[in-house]
């Protein structure tokens, strides 16, 4: 197990900056998620990390070694493409070798590594298939199999799982997953699917404007959301952020919240239907089978509101809202958080 270590790294191309000083460390064996929207910067951290990329300035350290001026081959790294990257002319037996091929191991340790490999991502009976002839969920496995059977002590994943439909990706993010505490991998893995960081992650490295948003812990970002755009980013449905007024009350009403903030923040989960609530009115409903959403206006502003799928409503309709204090969040102007 390796750890990895960024110490202000920043990255330019000419007055474009990607990275602004990015500071960060990865323990060894954890799950690291690079999360953000597109343009943010992960990937180029990523490739930063691996060496594909050199950065204007800053340092690497991968398990207390720089390596910031080292070739990706010096570096440790095992890497598992968006694309694959597998070649149509080979089988998936060589495929997976292939680096292997190249840096000139021996046949039987070659051959002992693949099996174990195949054996530990389910493709023993597919090895002598060309990539053309696998599923998609195939051809990440032998992706993923190439990167095993190097050894690396770092794995970097960059979007891997973007390419498959909705239920293969579920099912391979906790193949991943497994894969990852089996072997005690260091990973780290681009995505701009904050469900795949929530569900997959030891720690949630959320990236905006080539700067760390924040970082920690999951629960720590969807229960304590650094800034505005953290609240928003994270959770589904988004965060509700309110403006107030200069007493603490939802604009253009007369509701106080008891928070003295420029914006208020709450969770849609976290608002309850209460006929003795803050009064509002429906102005849309989106049903989703186990959950139903409402959209609901209070003042000039409008809240999510995340409620069992059974119960009934309509445009229109007058409801109650009502959520206990602790979920209230309130951010500054800036959209920082206030304590």
């Amino acid at each position: 197990m390796s750890s990895i270590a960024l110490i202000d790294i920043a990255k330019s191309w000419g007055e474009s900056t990607a990275l602004h000083a990015v500071n960060l460390r990865i323990e060894p064996g954890s799950f690291c998620v690079l999360l953000g929207p597109s343009g943010c910067g992960k990937s180029t951290t990523l490739r930063i990390v691996a060496g594909l990329e050199t950065a204007s300035s800053g340092k690497v350290l991968i398990d207390g070694r720089d390596v910031t001026t080292l070739p990706p081959a010096q570096r440790g790294i095992a890497m598992v493409f968006q694309n694959y990257a597998l070649f149509p002319h080979l089988s998936v037996a060589d495929n997976i070798t292939f680096g292997l091929s190249v840096r000139k191991t021996p046949a039987a340790e070659s051959a002992k590594r693949l099996s174990d490999a195949a054996a530990l991502l389910g493709l023993g009976a597919l090895l002598d298939r060309k990539p053309s002839q696998l599923s998609g969920g195939q051809q990440q496995r032998v992706a993923l199999g190439r990167a095993l059977v190097a050894q690396a002590k770092v794995c970097l994943m960059d979007e891997p799982l973007s390419n498959l439909d909705a239920q293969l990706r579920q099912d391979m993010r906790r193949e991943l997953r497994d894969l990852q505490r089996q072997l005690g991998l260091t990973v780290v893995y681009v995505t701009h699917d904050q469900a795949e960081a929530m569900s997959m992650a030891d720690q949630v490295i959320l990236l905006n404007q080539g700067r760390v948003e924040q970082a920690g812990m999951p629960r720590d970002l969807y229960a304590r959301p650094a800034t505005t755009f953290a609240g928003r980013f994270i959770g589904t449905p988004p965060m509700n952020l309110v403006a107030l007024d200069d007493h603490g009350r939802i604009a253009a009403s007369d509701i106080a919240t008891g928070v003295q903030a420029a914006m208020l923040g709450v969770r849609p989960e976290a608002i309850a239907l209460d006929p003795q609530g803050i009064p509002a009115t429906v102005q849309s409903v989106e049903y989703l089978g186990a959950d139903l959403v409402l959209r609901c206006g209070i003042g000039s502003q409008t809240l999510l509101v995340r409620t069992a799928g059974q119960h009934r409503a309509e445009p229109g309709d007058r409801v109650g809202l009502r959520w206990a204090p602790e979920d209230s969040h309130g951010f500054d102007a800036g959209g920082q958080r206030i304590d």
